[in-house]
C-alpha cells in the first residue's frame, strides 16, 4: 500500500485527483489551502511524515494578481515549495511538483522540450520558476516536476466552462486566435500524475521535469469551436480576436507548446490529445447536467 499526501486538495487538479487516489488500495491525505498552512514549514514537515508519495497541487493560481502581489505569490509558489522540498528530502518521500507553461518565454516555434532554458516573462512565472529550483536543487532523486497549462475541468474557473456559459449569454463570442498551447483536462493529468508516483516509487521514472499537457495544440479560438461543436451549438458563433483587444496585466506567451518525450523514459504514454478529452469531459458533463433535470440517458 501507497501512502499519498494531495496538497491543495480543495483545487481544480487536488479535487480530480483525490477520488481516484481514494478509488483504490493506496491510503490518501488530502488538504485544503484552510487545512494546511504550505507556507509554514512546521506544518509542512508533520504532514508529510509517513508517506510515501507528495502531490503538491496547492498553488496561487492568479496570475495577473501575481504582477501586482509577486512577494505574496512566490511566497507561494516559490519559497512554500522549498520547505516542502525540505520536508521530503527528510522523510523520504517522492515529490510530484505541479509547475506550469510560464517558466518558458513562449518564443519558441516548436514544441518545448524539458531542458529547454527558462525565461519567465510574467510574476507568476517567476515565482514558479522559484519552485521548481527548489525541487531540483534538493531532490535530484526523487523530486518530479510536471509543467502544465490551459488547464480545465469540472471544477473551479476555467475557459471552457466560462465560453460555455458565455454563449447562453451572448450571439457571439469574440476569441483570441494569436496564442497557442494545449488545453488540458484536469482529470487527465491527475491520472497522469498517479501514474508517474506509482513509476518513481517502482524506480522506472528518472527525476526531473516532465511536461503535463495534452499532446497536439490549438489556439484559444480553435478550443473555443471545438466546444461549441462538441455541444452541439454552431461554431460560426465565435469569431477570432488578437490579443491585443483584451490587455491583462500579466503578459501572456504567444506559444507555449510543451514537447513530452521525458514520459517514455518513465514507460508511460503522454497525455492524450486535447480534443480527446475534451470530448471525454463534456460528455461527462452533458451526462451530469442531464442527471440534475432528471431526464433519462
Amino acid at each position: 500500500m501507497t501512502r499519498w499526501l494531495v496538497t491543495g486538495a480543495g483545487g481544480m487538479l487536488g479535487r480530480e485527483i483525490v477520488p481516484l487516489l481514494a478509488g483504490g488500495p493506496d491510503e490518501v491525505r488530502a488538504f485544503t489551502r484552510a487545512e494546511l498552512d504550505i507556507t509554514d514549514p512546521s506544518a509542512l514537515k508533520s504532514a508529510v511524515e509517513g508517506v510515501d508519495v507528495v502531490v503538491n497541487a496547492a498553488a496561487w493560481t492568479d496570475v495577473d494578481g501575481a504582477e501586482s502581489s509577486e512577494a505574496d505569490a512566490t511566497a507561494v509558489n516559490g519559497t512554500a515549495v522549498r520547505h516542502l522540498a525540505s520536508a521530503c528530502a527528510d522523510s523520504g518521500a517522492v515529490l510530484l511538483h505541479v509547475s506550469t507553461d510560464y517558466v518558458f518565454p513562449g518564443d519558441a516555434t516548436a514544441p518545448i522540450p524539458e531542458d529547454a532554458p527558462t525565461g519567465p516573462v510574467n510574476a507568476y512565472g517567476r515565482g514558479k520558476l522559484v519552485g521548481e529550483q527548489a525541487v531540483f536543487e534538493m531532490l535530484p532523486d526523487s523530486g518530479y516536476v510536471v509543467r502544465t497549462a490551459w488547464l480545465y475541468g469540472e471544477h473551479g474557473k476555467n475557459f471552457v466552462a466560462t465560453i460555455l456559459n458565455a454563449a447562453k449569454q451572448r450571439d457571439f463570442l469574440d476569441v483570441v486566435d494569436d496564442q497557442r498551447g494545449q488545453p488540458t483536462w484536469a482529470r487527465a493529468l491527475a491520472r497522469q500524475l498517479i501514474a508517474l508516483g506509482e513509476a518513481a516509487l517502482a524506480g522506472r521514472a528518472q527525476a526531473g521535469a516532465y511536461h503535463g499537457t495534452s499532446s497536439g495544440e490549438t489556439t484559444w479560438f480553435g478550443l473555443a469551436r471545438a466546444a461549441f461543436e462538441l455541444t452541439g451549438l454552431d461554431p460560426e458563433r465565435v469569431r477570432p480576436t488578437t490579443s491585443d483587444r483584451f490587455p491583462r496585466p500579466a503578459p501572456r506567451p504567444s506559444y507555449s507548446v510543451l514537447g513530452h518525450d521525458r514520459w517514455a523514459l518513465a514507460g508511460l504514454e503522454p497525455l492524450p490529445d486535447w480534443r480527446v478529452s475534451l470530448t471525454e469531459f463534456l460528455d461527462e458533463r452533458a451526462a451530469g447536467e442531464r442527471d440534475l433535470t432528471g431526464e433519462s440517458h
